[in-house]
């Protein structure tokens, strides 16, 4: 897995992004992305997504919240997504780009708009809920 952290002119990081790479199709990916019983059972919690544009989600026992932007099966997916423990009405965005590459499907991952302060526990929040999580349930797959 990569990470380039993204830096304003105050060298406040609002913006994080990372590459890592999954042994599964980029249809694989998509759909446990976006399946409430897929998506539950990768990350050990309740998950509830509506799995269309507009459609709304609500991750990790509803720590996690938002609703789907841009989907484009099995290439991107774009969020506007939030902690709940965020002031109310402020969302991030959060893009999932689906590459096929031989065998497995790189997915590039960036989260812009953030608010300051919230860099680090986003960027192993990613690292341990999403990715660790999702190589050991593709391993057991």
């Amino acid at each position: 897995m990569t990470e380039t952290p993204s830096t304003g002119a105050n060298k406040t990081r609002t913006s994080l992004h990372q590459e890592v790479d999954f042994k599964a199709t980029p249809h694989r990916i998509y759909e446990i992305l976006l399946d409430s019983k897929l998506f539950s059972a990768f990350s050990g919690e309740a998950a509830t997504i509506s799995p269309e544009g507009g459609g709304a989600f609500a991750l990790f026992k509803g720590i996690i919240v938002g609703r789907n932007i841009e989907l484009a099966p099995d290439q991107r997916i774009v969020q506007a997504w939030r902690p709940a423990y965020w002031e109310p009405g402020v969302y991030s965005l959060v893009k999932f780009e689906l590459q096929p590459q031989e065998s497995q499907t790189h997915v590039i991952l960036d989260h812009t708009g953030f608010p300051e302060g919230h860099f680090a526990s986003l960027s192993s929040g990613w690292k341990e809920h999403y990715w660790e999580r999702l190589t050991k349930y593709m391993a057991k797959a």
